[in-house]
């Protein structure tokens, strides 16, 4: 049809060259033009999953007339109530520190947008690593990693605490929707996903906390001495694009540092340049939006250049477990760049002062809920009362660990100044 756009196209917009002339409508200074591309999309890959080959699911069940086995998991993850909870599940600022900065909720969204998109480009199945994102943070207990390294430490005596294994637990055990069974019953490549996607666990598995992983896979294989799908794979590369982009966007928003502060850190500084030289007096606020999305941008396509040659003669979805090795990285120049970035956020993000004194709020708050529902279990709501019931000190424990692990920032706090504020007694 006449004036349809080019079929799989998209546009980008390039500054006009020395010498053209762009319309009237363009911007006199730093105009555009759409240039149509075709971008690259590899068919369905032989070493991609095949949903209607999936090993299925723990506890058999119809298959849905409108949705593959991988779809339904992903519809799953996002109505259980785990997943909706993390809107209110820290990234590094607690939830009541600003409507802008990113929750785990907004994070897995981001995490599962590049992981669609990279997974569709390189011909895997893109509801799987949709899927495997989506679920990556289910078992985050709330402020973050101050908040995972408090429950560590409260669990030492008691079996340990690990987020990944507790995200496995949640989809495993702990959402409690359908009458047939505990969890969601996810497929077994979504489950291997949920498990693996940073790597083989074998050798994980004498760690107290790896306890519910390997009494699982006793009776239901996952494979934990292989690495997992190139699905999975893309998921975890996806998670880690998305962290470092939003903790510099979010640490140049909470005014943690500059933009002339990254100018020398690898990767961020020269995407700063690359912007001031397109966009001549560009402001501050759409500098960083531009940065953050070019930055995004050149991960994306260091992933893919780095995976094809690596999937280069790769004929199957089982091969790609067999390699021994990762097949969705980054290149080792990306690497070097991405370690110096992270040691940049590190210092002057993670531990920033003002960080650090919400980590230590929040490690507290956290310490004392879990000494007063140990040690006064009858103060814990009725179901988890009930649960912790007639437990041994490891068995209620846990029961504690759970609930905590479940609660959004917002709940821990308002919970713990019912339990200890002895000026609030309306409960």
């Amino acid at each position: 049809m006449a004036g349809s756009p080019t079929p799989r196209s998209a546009y980008i917009c390039a500054p006009w060259r020395v010498g053209e002339s762009p319309p009237a409508v363009a911007r006199a200074e730093g105009a555009c033009r759409l240039t149509a591309v075709t971008p690259r999309y590899d068919a369905r890959a032989a070493y991609a999953e095949d949903a209607s080959r999936s090993h299925g699911r723990k506890h058999p069940e119809s298959a849905s007339p409108t949705r593959t086995p991988f779809a339904r998991d992903r519809d799953r993850i996002i109505h259980c109530t785990a997943f909706r909870r993390l809107k209110e599940k820290t990234q590094v600022f607690v939830a009541h520190e600003g409507d802008h900065y990113r929750t785990r909720l907004t994070h897995s969204l981001e995490v599962a947008q590049i992981a669609r998109s990279l997974a569709r480009t390189l011909g895997l199945d893109d509801d799987l690593a949709e899927a495997i994102a989506l679920a990556h943070d289910l078992g985050h207990p709330p402020f973050a990693h101050a908040g995972e390294e408090q429950l560590q430490e409260c669990m030492a005596p008691f079996g340990g605490f690990d987020h990944n294994v507790q995200t496995f637990r949640v989809v495993t055990r702990l959402e409690r929707r359908y009458p047939d069974f505990e969890g969601l019953n996810l497929t077994w490549e979504t489950l291997e996903g949920v498990v693996k996607h940073n790597g083989p666990i074998a050798e994980k598995l004498g760690e107290p906390a790896y306890r519910a992983i390997l009494d699982y896979s006793q009776a239901y294989d996952l494979q934990l001495s292989t690495f997992a799908s190139a699905e999975a794979q893309v998921a975890a590369l996806a998670d880690d694009i998305a962290y470092n982009n939003h903790d510099v966007d979010d640490g140049l928003q909470a005014g943690l540092f500059t933009l002339e502060d990254v100018l020398d850190v690898p990767l961020i500084g020269p995407v700063i340049e690359s912007v001031r030289r397109d966009y001549a007096g560009i402001d501050a606020r759409m500098l960083r939006l531009e940065a953050v999305r070019r930055m995004i941008g050149r991960m994306v396509d260091d992933v893919l250049s780095e995976t094809r040659a690596r999937l280069a003669g790769v004929q199957s979805a089982d091969a790609v477990r067999r390699l021994g090795r990762a097949v969705v990285a980054f290149s080792p120049d990306m690497l070097e760049d991405l370690s110096q970035l992270r040691l940049f956020l590190y210092t002057r993000m993670y531990r920033h002062s003002r960080v650090n004194r919400t980590r230590s709020a929040a490690r507290r708050i956290l310490r004392e809920l879990f000494t007063v529902y140990m040690s006064e279990p009858d103060v814990l709501p009725e179901a988890w009362y009930a649960r912790a019931a007639g437990r041994d000190d490891a068995g209620k424990a846990r029961v504690v660990c759970d609930y905590i692990g479940g609660m959004t920032d917002r709940f821990a706090i308002d919970e713990h100044r019912r339990l200890y504020r002895l000026d609030n007694w309306n409960g």
